[in-house]
Protein backbone atom coordinates (compact mmCIF):
# COMPACT_ATOMS: atom_id res chain seq x y z
CA UNK A 1 0.00 0.00 0.00
CA UNK A 2 1.78 3.54 -0.94
CA UNK A 3 1.09 5.72 1.85
CA UNK A 4 2.37 8.69 0.18
CA UNK A 5 -0.23 8.06 -3.13
CA UNK A 6 -3.32 7.33 -0.69
CA UNK A 7 -3.20 10.98 0.92
CA UNK A 8 -5.31 13.77 -0.17
CA UNK A 9 -4.14 16.61 -1.35
CA UNK A 10 -5.83 19.87 -0.12
CA UNK A 11 -5.86 22.72 -2.52
CA UNK A 12 -5.94 26.30 -0.83
CA UNK A 13 -7.68 29.00 -1.89
CA UNK A 14 -6.30 31.10 -4.58
CA UNK A 15 -5.14 27.85 -6.69
CA UNK A 16 -6.51 26.28 -9.73
CA UNK A 17 -5.83 22.62 -10.72
CA UNK A 18 -7.17 21.43 -14.28
CA UNK A 19 -7.14 17.93 -15.78
CA UNK A 20 -7.44 17.88 -19.16
CA UNK A 21 -7.28 14.63 -21.74
CA UNK A 22 -4.07 12.49 -21.67
CA UNK A 23 -3.87 13.31 -17.42
CA UNK A 24 -1.81 16.54 -18.08
CA UNK A 25 -2.37 18.39 -14.92
CA UNK A 26 -1.96 22.28 -14.90
CA UNK A 27 -1.78 24.34 -11.35
CA UNK A 28 -2.13 27.71 -11.67
CA UNK A 29 -1.52 30.06 -8.10
CA UNK A 30 -0.58 33.75 -6.91
CA UNK A 31 3.06 32.83 -7.95
CA UNK A 32 2.79 31.37 -11.42
CA UNK A 33 1.60 28.12 -13.07
CA UNK A 34 3.44 24.88 -13.61
CA UNK A 35 2.17 21.73 -15.90
CA UNK A 36 2.87 18.39 -16.03
CA UNK A 37 2.43 14.95 -17.97
CA UNK A 38 0.81 12.00 -15.49
CA UNK A 39 1.01 8.81 -16.22
CA UNK A 40 -2.57 7.67 -18.60
CA UNK A 41 -3.05 4.94 -16.21
CA UNK A 42 -3.53 6.63 -13.18
CA UNK A 43 -6.81 8.76 -12.25
CA UNK A 44 -6.48 12.13 -10.93
CA UNK A 45 -9.89 13.41 -8.86
CA UNK A 46 -10.67 16.64 -7.62
CA UNK A 47 -13.61 16.30 -5.07
CA UNK A 48 -14.04 19.29 -2.49
CA UNK A 49 -11.02 21.09 -2.10
CA UNK A 50 -9.16 18.07 -2.32
CA UNK A 51 -7.27 15.87 -5.17
CA UNK A 52 -6.90 12.31 -4.96
CA UNK A 53 -4.33 9.95 -7.14
CA UNK A 54 -5.60 6.40 -7.73
CA UNK A 55 -4.02 3.63 -9.50
CA UNK A 56 -5.48 1.04 -11.47
CA UNK A 57 -4.13 -2.34 -10.24
CA UNK A 58 -1.18 -3.48 -7.44
CA UNK A 59 1.01 -4.04 -9.99
CA UNK A 60 4.99 -2.54 -8.77
CA UNK A 61 5.05 -0.38 -11.30
CA UNK A 62 2.06 1.13 -10.33
CA UNK A 63 2.40 1.92 -6.96
CA UNK A 64 5.60 3.18 -7.50
CA UNK A 65 3.91 6.00 -10.08
CA UNK A 66 1.18 6.42 -7.84
CA UNK A 67 2.93 7.59 -5.22
CA UNK A 68 5.51 9.81 -7.37
CA UNK A 69 2.40 11.58 -9.14
CA UNK A 70 0.90 12.16 -5.59
CA UNK A 71 4.10 13.99 -4.79
CA UNK A 72 4.88 15.79 -7.87
CA UNK A 73 1.38 17.32 -7.88
CA UNK A 74 1.65 18.12 -3.97
CA UNK A 75 5.08 19.87 -5.16
CA UNK A 76 2.99 22.11 -7.86
CA UNK A 77 0.36 22.97 -5.45
CA UNK A 78 2.69 24.23 -2.86
CA UNK A 79 5.09 25.56 -5.30
CA UNK A 80 2.24 28.28 -6.82
CA UNK A 81 0.99 28.79 -3.38
CA UNK A 82 3.71 29.08 -1.08
CA UNK A 83 6.99 28.75 -3.64
CA UNK A 84 10.97 27.56 -2.74
CA UNK A 85 13.66 29.22 -1.36
CA UNK A 86 17.02 27.79 -1.25
CA UNK A 87 19.63 29.59 0.31
CA UNK A 88 23.56 29.30 0.00
CA UNK A 89 26.86 30.44 1.19
CA UNK A 90 30.14 30.96 -0.28
CA UNK A 91 32.99 30.12 1.80
CA UNK A 92 36.08 31.30 1.19
CA UNK A 93 38.53 33.98 1.25
CA UNK A 94 38.50 36.56 -1.36
CA UNK A 95 35.20 34.34 -3.02
CA UNK A 96 32.52 36.63 -4.20
CA UNK A 97 29.19 36.65 -5.35
CA UNK A 98 27.18 39.19 -7.16
CA UNK A 99 24.04 39.49 -10.06
CA UNK A 100 23.16 41.63 -12.45
CA UNK A 101 19.29 40.43 -12.83
CA UNK A 102 19.54 36.75 -13.99
CA UNK A 103 23.14 36.46 -14.50
CA UNK A 104 25.11 35.50 -11.69
CA UNK A 105 28.87 36.35 -11.54
CA UNK A 106 30.85 34.07 -9.29
CA UNK A 107 34.77 34.85 -8.38
CA UNK A 108 35.88 31.31 -6.40
CA UNK A 109 39.79 31.88 -6.57
CA UNK A 110 39.91 30.89 -10.46
CA UNK A 111 41.83 32.57 -13.07
CA UNK A 112 38.77 33.96 -14.02
CA UNK A 113 35.05 34.29 -12.86
CA UNK A 114 32.24 32.68 -13.97
CA UNK A 115 29.22 34.12 -15.23
CA UNK A 116 25.97 31.93 -14.93
CA UNK A 117 22.55 32.80 -16.60
CA UNK A 118 19.83 31.77 -13.59
CA UNK A 119 16.69 30.60 -15.83
CA UNK A 120 13.95 33.35 -16.02
CA UNK A 121 11.43 31.15 -14.29
CA UNK A 122 13.78 31.10 -11.04
CA UNK A 123 14.54 34.49 -9.07
CA UNK A 124 18.06 35.00 -7.86
CA UNK A 125 19.20 37.91 -4.87
CA UNK A 126 22.83 37.54 -3.36
CA UNK A 127 24.07 39.64 -0.02
CA UNK A 128 27.49 40.14 0.67
CA UNK A 129 27.89 41.20 4.31
CA UNK A 130 30.76 42.51 5.88
CA UNK A 131 32.01 39.14 8.33
CA UNK A 132 29.32 37.30 6.82
CA UNK A 133 30.04 34.60 3.88
CA UNK A 134 28.15 35.87 0.61
CA UNK A 135 24.84 34.27 0.54
CA UNK A 136 22.92 33.32 -3.07
CA UNK A 137 18.67 33.09 -2.19
CA UNK A 138 17.13 31.12 -5.49
CA UNK A 139 12.94 31.46 -5.09
CA UNK A 140 10.48 29.45 -7.45
CA UNK A 141 7.58 27.76 -7.63
CA UNK A 142 9.06 24.61 -9.35
CA UNK A 143 10.70 22.97 -6.48
CA UNK A 144 12.48 21.13 -9.52
CA UNK A 145 14.07 23.41 -11.69
CA UNK A 146 15.47 25.23 -7.81
CA UNK A 147 17.32 22.26 -6.82
CA UNK A 148 18.71 21.50 -10.38
CA UNK A 149 20.14 25.46 -10.59
CA UNK A 150 21.26 25.31 -7.12
CA UNK A 151 23.12 21.90 -7.98
CA UNK A 152 25.03 23.38 -11.12
CA UNK A 153 25.59 26.42 -8.76
CA UNK A 154 27.08 24.39 -6.18
CA UNK A 155 29.05 21.73 -8.75
CA UNK A 156 31.62 25.28 -9.35
CA UNK A 157 32.90 25.17 -6.52
CA UNK A 158 31.94 21.99 -4.17
CA UNK A 159 32.84 22.06 -0.42
CA UNK A 160 36.28 20.78 0.37
CA UNK A 161 36.77 18.32 3.53
CA UNK A 162 40.10 19.87 5.17
CA UNK A 163 39.34 24.26 5.31
CA UNK A 164 35.33 24.06 3.87
CA UNK A 165 35.91 26.33 1.18
CA UNK A 166 33.48 26.15 -1.56
CA UNK A 167 29.69 27.06 -1.96
CA UNK A 168 27.47 24.76 0.52
CA UNK A 169 23.58 25.08 1.10
CA UNK A 170 22.87 27.13 3.83
CA UNK A 171 22.98 25.10 6.97
CA UNK A 172 24.45 21.89 5.62
CA UNK A 173 27.17 20.12 7.97
CA UNK A 174 30.84 19.94 6.05
CA UNK A 175 32.46 16.51 7.19
CA UNK A 176 35.80 17.85 8.09
CA UNK A 177 39.05 15.95 7.89
CA UNK A 178 42.50 16.00 9.65
CA UNK A 179 45.12 17.42 7.59
CA UNK A 180 48.59 16.28 7.17
CA UNK A 181 50.84 16.26 11.17
CA UNK A 182 54.04 16.95 10.77
CA UNK A 183 56.14 14.20 12.99
CA UNK A 184 59.97 12.60 13.29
Amino acid sequence: MSRVGNAPISIPNGVQVDISKGNLVTVKGPKGELQQQLNPDLSVNVEDGELSVSRPTDSKRHKSLHGLSRALINNMVEGVSNGFVLEMEVIGVGYRVENKGNLLILTLGFSHPIYFYVPDEVNVETAMEKGKAPLIRLQSADKQLVGQVAAKIRSFRKPEPYKGKGIRFKGEQIRRKAGKTAGK
